[in-house]
């Protein structure tokens, strides 16, 4: 039903281009989108042209399946956006500008925040999440709700990146049958294809950085406590942000700037740098890598990946950055650390954000979640099972001492005995790595087949900066190069993802090609 509402409301917003010449935004910066509103585009015009772009992509098409849902009061706040321009009063450089928003993040809009779970469908809670309020108090225009890793990928270690009960399997733009990573890939995947200029996607460990390495994207998972959680449903108080998903270091930078705010509500917030947002953006200007020294590290990977990461490298080099190769240090029982800390993370603070849902809702309860799963497996469960949901489940609060143990010991790992030790030992300020390997082909026996290096965890356990921006494609697909430094050092790796983008220039446009996996060589010489 959901699909059938979602079909019709595309097709009724997006009819009046019929009439007349649509403009294009495929591939369109946020300073495009200005110049166009600047010279007499609505952004009326533009938020049709980006759900006509929806509805002839995402559920037909190519059938990408990166939109859970568009709202429909979006042509009504681009109309309010046309209006403060009319009378010369915008608000800022995303006035106007149509933004995606992540569903795990609540809106205030008449649609439901449903973490791709079907427990969640009614969970409509006319309430915005502090960074929503903070980009529509800047005009952006609240499109949609993209889809994601159900419940944000926690639900179990065998699962498939990118399917939600509510939303179907997400599909990457570059090669339909490979994953676009998750949790945030119905963020990358529409951001790829131009249903969107950006999109707000959420990590705990790779959700922002992955689906952005392999949809070609550049993404950002911020220092923790700039961007507030609060209404975003939550797996980890310890490692959760939300982050910006763009298609340019600038765009990025400026959706970024958008996003952050200090919630009271929030008490990660209270420790943001007093610094103005905007300067974010403002840095940029005078980004530079000459003198920089970067640590570099070199893990395990594919031979073609090397030779693709050690083109980067020569990149950085030549703007003048000083490479100083490092090894990252042994950091027995990390995983099991960061493993212990979301099991009880998530049992704490699922139940603390259910209990706030309308009545509606009536799985108010991480139990109550588990066993609403297992009474709707058909639709719940096809394909993996709730294994993470039940080891979770089994913890008994906050504040048990192995868990705060667990804590502690995770986050010294990840921060001073890992980026921090790295970067002293080099006398860098950012480290650089391959983002992950390329993007594995959808399974629904297997589930997830990730191989390859994989950046994310140092940065997501100790809360620090993480950007990764396209290194272009291997064999037809994305891989991202990662900017990482220590906490609230967020306008270094921006600086440095920058002047790598302006000199690579090494993103590609998506093609929707069905496959990668065919041609010539596979069918062999007989």
């Amino acid at each position: 039903m959901r699909t059938v509402v979602l079909s019709l409301l595309l097709a009724s917003v997006a009819a009046p281009l019929a009439a007349q010449t649509a403009p294009v935004v495929e591939e369109k910066s946020i300073d495009q989108l200005q110049a166009m509103m600047a010279g007499g585009t609505s952004s009326e015009a533009i938020t049709q042209a980006y759900l006509a772009r929806i509805a002839g992509m995402d559920r037909t098409g190519p059938t990408l399946r990166s939109v859970i849902a568009v709202n429909p009061d979006a042509i009504a706040q681009a109309r309010a956006s046309d209006a403060r321009r009319k009378g010369g009063k915008p608000l800022g450089p995303l006035d106007g500008v149509p933004v995606l928003i992540k569903d795990n993040i609540e809106t205030k809009d008449p649609i439901a925040t449903t973490a791709g779970s079907l427990a969640l469908k009614d969970n409509v809670t006319l309430r915005d999440a502090p960074l929503v309020a903070n980009l529509r108090a800047q005009g952006a225009v609240i499109l949609g709700k993209t889809n994601l890793s159900e419940w944000a990928n926690i639900r179990s270690n065998n699962s498939i990146s990118g399917w939600s009960a509510v939303g179907g399997l997400v599909r990457n733009p570059y090669a339909l049958d490979r994953t676009s990573c998750g949790s945030s890939s119905g963020s990358g995947a529409a951001v790829a294809a131009s249903f969107a200029a950006v999109a707000v996607g959420t990590e705990t460990d790779g959700s922002v950085v992955c689906p952005s390495s392999m949809n070609g994207l550049v993404g950002l998972k911020p220092t923790l406590g700039w961007v507030s959680r609060t209404h975003v449903v939550p797996i980890s108080h310890s490692q959760d942000t939300p982050g910006p998903m763009a298609r340019s270091v600038r765009d990025a930078a400026i959706l970024f700037a958008g996003m952050v705010g200090v919630d009271p509500a929030d008490k990660a917030t209270a420790r943001q740098p007093r610094s103005p947002a905007m300067g974010f953006v403002e840095g940029l200007k005078s980004a530079s890598l000459k003198g920089v020294r970067v640590a570099v590290l070199r893990p395990d990977m594919p031979a073609i990946l090397k030779a693709q990461y050690e083109a980067a490298l020569a990149v950085l080099k030549a703007q003048g950055a000083v490479l100083v190769d490092v090894t990252q240090p042994k950091l027995n029982g990390l995983g099991e650390a960061e493993g212990q800390v979301l099991h009880v993370e998530l049992k704490a603070d699922l139940n603390a954000y259910l209990a706030t849902t309308p009545k509606a809702v009536t799985t108010r309860t991480l139990a109550q979640v588990i066993a609403f799963n297992d009474a709707n497996k058909a639709t719940e469960m096809p394909f993996f099972e709730q294994e993470t949901f039940l080891e979770a489940e089994k913890t008994d609060g906050l504040a048990n001492p192995e868990y705060l143990g667990a804590r502690a010991k995770s986050l010294r790992l990840a921060g001073k005995d890992g980026i921090d030790a790295m970067l002293t030992k080099a006398n860098a300020t950012i480290l650089v790595e391959p983002t992950y390997g390329m993007p594995w082909l959808s399974d629904t026996v297997y589930g997830d087949q990730f191989s390859g290096p994989s950046a994310s965890g140092l940065p997501a356990v100790a809360g620090y900066p993480h950007l990764t921006v396209p290194m272009g494609l291997v064999r037809g697909v994305p891989v991202g190069l990662s900017f990482i430094a220590t906490a609230w050092a967020d306008q270094a790796v921006l600086n440095a993802g920058y002047v790598y983008e302006q000199a690579a220039k090494a993103r590609v446009a998506p093609t929707y090609t069905a496959t990668n996996d065919a041609g010539p060589g596979l069918a062999g010489a007989r």
